[in-house]
C-alpha cells in the first residue's frame, strides 16, 4: 500500500486533525466554519474562520458544526471536511484521488450520527469510510498494546466529550462517554468570572486562562493573569487579575464529573482486568488532558498511576490512521 492512500481523521469538537500514512499529522485546524447568514455561502473554514468567532457583524456567522463530539450542522461539517481533505490532497501529501478514510467517533453514537459522518466523508471524496471508537483510536495512537487479553485503560478528554474505556483484544470491555471536556472547562471559567467579578469574558479568553493558569490540582506556585472583559454593572471595559487558586475553584465541577465517570468505569471493570490496570496504570490522551494537575488529581483519588501520553493531542488522529493497517482485527468492532 503506497503512501497517501490512507487517511485518518480526528473529527474533533474543537479541532480537526488529519493523519496521512507515511507522513504523520499533516493538518491541524479549528473545527469552525464562517457562513454568510443571508446567502448561506461559506466564507472561511478552519483557522481563518476561528479568528472570526465572537468578532463578526450580524451578516456573518462563525459556527462550530460539531458539538459535544457529534455533528450538529451536517452541511457545514460536509463543507469543512471537503475543504480539509482537498487541501491535503492538493498539497501532494496524499496521492490518491479517492482515499480510504478512517474517522473516530465517540463511544456513544447513534446510527443516525454514524451515517451522517460516513455520508459527509463520502461526499468529501472518500473511496471507503470506516469508523472507529475514540478510545480505541486513542489507545492505538498512544502505543498501548491492546491486542492481548490484558486490560488497558484510556481516558481521552477532547473538546466536546471525555471517552473512558477499559480495552482488551481491541475491544472496549467497559466504556463510558460524557459530554464534559475542554469546552465545559471554558464555560466553567466564563461562569466563575461572571459570578465572582461581574465581568463577562468570551470563550477564547477563557481558553487562554485555562491554558496559562488553569489547574485541577493545586499548583506549587501561585500564578496570575490579567483578564479583559465587559463589566456587567457599568457596561464598560474592565481589567481584573485572576489567580490559579480561583481557577481551581472554577474548574472543580467539570473536573469532578470526569473523576466520577472514571470511577464509574473502574467500578464496572472485571477483577482480572482491574489487576492489570493497577499494574499498568491509566493513560490520558486528548487536549483536555493537558489541564495542569488533572493526572495528579485522578491518581490521588483512584490510587492508580496516571500518565499523559506523549503528544496527547495527536494520539486519536495517529491511532485512527494506523487502524487502517489492522482492519481485519477491528472487523468485529466495525460490525458492532
Amino acid at each position: 500500500m503506497s503512501i497517501g492512500k490512507d487517511i485518518g481523521i480526528d473529527l474533533g469538537t474543537a479541532t480537526v486533525l488529519i493523519y496521512v500514512k507515511g507522513k504523520g499529522i499533516v493538518l491541524r485546524e479549528p473545527s469552525v466554519v464562517a457562513i454568510n447568514s443571508r446567502t448561506g455561502k461559506v466564507l472561511a473554514v478552519g483557522e481563518s474562520a476561528s479568528l472570526m468567532l465572537g468578532r463578526t457583524p450580524g451578516i456573518i456567522e462563525a459556527i462550530r458544526p460539531l458539538r459535544d463530539g457529534v455533528i450538529s450542522d451536517f452541511e457545514a461539517t460536509e463543507v469543512m471536511l471537503k475543504t480539509f481533505i482537498r487541501r491535503v490532497m492538493s498539497s501532494g501529501l496524499a496521492r490518491l484521488a479517492k482515499p480510504r478514510i478512517m474517522v473516530c467517533v465517540p463511544s456513544v453514537i447513534t446510527p443516525v450520527e454514524r451515517k451522517a459522518v460516513e455520508d459527509s466523508c463520502r461526499k468529501a471524496g472518500a473511496k471507503e469510510v470506516y469508523l472507529i471508537q475514540e478510545p480505541i483510536a486513542a489507545a492505538i495512537g498512544a502505543g498501548l498494546d491492546i491486542a492481548k487479553a490484558c486490560g488497558s485503560m484510556i481516558v481521552d478528554i477532547g473538546g466536546g466529550t471525555t471517552d473512558i474505556a477499559v480495552i482488551s483484544l481491541y475491544q472496549p470491555v467497559v466504556d463510558h462517554s460524557i459530554k464534559v471536556a475542554g469546552d465545559k472547562f471554558d464555560e466553567a471559567i466564563v461562569r466563575h468570572v461572571r459570578r465572582k467579578h461581574n465581568i463577562l469574558i468570551g470563550e477564547r479568553t477563557a481558553e487562554e486562562l485555562k491554558i496559562s493558569i488553569g489547574c485541577a490540582y493545586p499548583r506549587e506556585e501561585e500564578l496570575t493573569a490579567e483578564v479583559r472583559g465587559r463589566n456587567l454593572i457599568t457596561g464598560l471595559p474592565a481589567t481584573i487579575t485572576i489567580n490559579s487558586t480561583e481557577m481551581l475553584e472554577a474548574l472543580e465541577e467539570p473536573v469532578s464529573q470526569i473523576f466520577e465517570a472514571v470511577h464509574s468505569v473502574l467500578e464496572r471493570t472485571p477483577p482480572e482486568l482491574m489487576a492489570d490496570i493497577s499494574q499498568r496504570g491509566i493513560v490520558m490522551t486528548g487536549g483536555g488532558s493537558m489541564l495542569y494537575g488533572l493526572d495528579k488529581m485522578l491518581a490521588t483519588k483512584v490510587g492508580i498511576d496516571v500518565r499523559i501520553a506523549d503528544d496527547a493531542i495527536s494520539c486519536v488522529a495517529v491511532g485512527t490512521g494506523r487502524a487502517l493497517n489492522i482492519l481485519d482485527r477491528l472487523a468485529a468492532m466495525q460490525e458492532g
